[in-house]
C-alpha cells in the first residue's frame, strides 16, 4: 500500500493517510472502485478501494457499519476523494478505520479513478511476472544442481538465496536435519544465524504457536522411505 501511495497518479490526488499509518504495509491484491452501500459484499480482501465517498452514508451509524464491513472484509486500505461528498471526512468514519486498524486514505483533489486503477495493476502485473522469471531461474538452478549429483543442503543454500531468508528442512516430528542461510551478500541485519531463527521458531511451537510467524512459509516435502 504504501507504494501504492508514491506512484504519480495518486500523489496527484495529495493523499493523506488518516487511520492506521501503521498498516501501509499490507499488500494491495487489486484496485475497485465504486460507491454502492453494500460495496464490501462485492469483494474479496485485499483490495485498494476508490471511493469519493457516496455510499458511505449520512448518518454515523451507518458510517460506522460501511468502514467496518470493509475492515471485516478485510481490504487493504480505503482511499475517499474528497470534495463529492464530504468536505472532510467525518470523524465516525475515521475512528472506525483506526479502531479496526484498516488504513484511511483521503484525498485532497481529483484525480481520475481509471488512471489510479490501471497504474497500481500494471504494477501488481510486472511484480508478478517478475517473481515468475526468478522462479524459472531457481527451477533451471536446482536442475543443474541435480544432475550435477548435488544434495539437499545445495538444494536448500539456492532456495535461501532466492528467498533471501534461512531455510530449514526438518523431520515430521520437528527433528532438524538441514539448515542454510542466504550467505555472502545477504541484505539482512547481522545475526540472523540460521540456527538461530530456527531455535525461534522451535520455541514458537513449544508456546503452542504452530501458526508460522509473518513472512515465513511452511511446505510438506514428500520423499521415498519412511517419514
Amino acid at each position: 500500500m504504501a507504494r501504492a501511495l508514491e506512484l504519480p497518479a495518486l500523489r496527484r490526488g495529495l493523499p493523506e493517510v488518516v487511520a492506521a499509518e501503521d498498516g501501509l504495509d499490507r499488500p494491495v491484491r487489486w484496485v475497485h472502485a465504486g460507491e454502492a452501500p453494500n460495496i464490501a459484499s462485492l469483494l474479496k480482501g485485499g483490495e485498494l478501494l476508490l471511493t469519493q465517498g457516496l455510499g458511505v452514508g449520512p448518518r454515523a451509524a451507518e458510517q460506522r457499519a460501511f468502514v467496518r464491513r470493509l475492515a471485516e472484509r478485510g481490504i487493504a486500505a480505503l482511499v475517499v476523494e474528497l470534495g463529492s461528498r464530504f468536505t472532510t471526512l467525518p470523524a465516525a468514519v475515521v475512528d472506525t478505520a483506526r479502531s479496526h486498524g484498516l488504513p484511511l486514505v483521503q484525498l485532497h483533489r481529483e484525480v481520475p479513478f481509471v488512471a489510479v486503477t490501471e497504474e497500481i495493476h500494471t504494477e501488481i502485473v510486472n511484480e508478478h511476472y517478475a517473481v515468475l522469471r526468478r522462479a524459472e531461474v531457481v527451477h533451471r538452478e536446482c536442475t543443474e544442481v541435480l544432475l550435477r549429483g548435488g544434495g539437499v543442503p545445495e538444494i536448500l543454500r539456492l532456495f535461501a538465496r532466492f528467498a533471501g531468508n534461512p531455510v530449514f528442512l526438518e523431520s515430521p516430528e520437528g527433528q532438524l536435519w538441514y539448515a542454510a542461510g542466504p550467505g555472502p551478500g545477504d541484505p539482512r541485519p547481522a545475526g540472523t544465524d540460521p540456527l538461530q531463527v530456527w531455535e525461534g521458531l522451535r520455541a514458537r511451537r513449544a508456546d503452542r504457536r504452530p501458526e508460522p510467524p509473518a513472512g515465513s512459509v511452511v511446505a510438506d516435502v514428500p520423499g521415498g522411505g519412511p517419514g
